[in-house]
């Protein structure tokens, strides 16, 4: 399976449509994914499509990007692999989980 990223995206484009412009094109999806900001639920204008096993992701990019949706010219590239994400928080040792360093009086 191959992932794309897709950038440029009209901000009304939902996962449901960015899944059907690729089908539309004559690729087979196995999901669409628009990123959406989590404090103003509004999308960030872009978003991840992962071809069917099978599919060609060079002939993708190549048919795709460039291209208009909704009345913008969209980008696709080839997904770069997810970094891990950092766990935040984390373990504190032995800072008695005041913030660590000198205590202020």
């Amino acid at each position: 399976m191959s992932k794309l990223y897709v950038g440029n995206l009209p901000f009304n484009v939902d996962d449901m449509a960015l899944g059907e412009w690729v089908s539309r094109a004559g690729f087979r999806v196995q999901s669409a994914r628009v990123i959406m900001d989590r404090q103003t639920a509004r999308s960030r204008g872009f978003g991840f499509v992962e071809l069917a096993e099978g599919e060609d992701t060079a002939k993708a990019i190549q048919t795709l990007n460039g291209t208009a949706l909704g009345g913008r010219t969209v980008q696709v590239n080839e997904a770069r692999p997810e970094r891990p994400r950092s766990g935040g928080g984390g373990d504190r040792g032995d800072r008695g989980g005041r913030g660590g360093g000198r205590q202020r009086w």
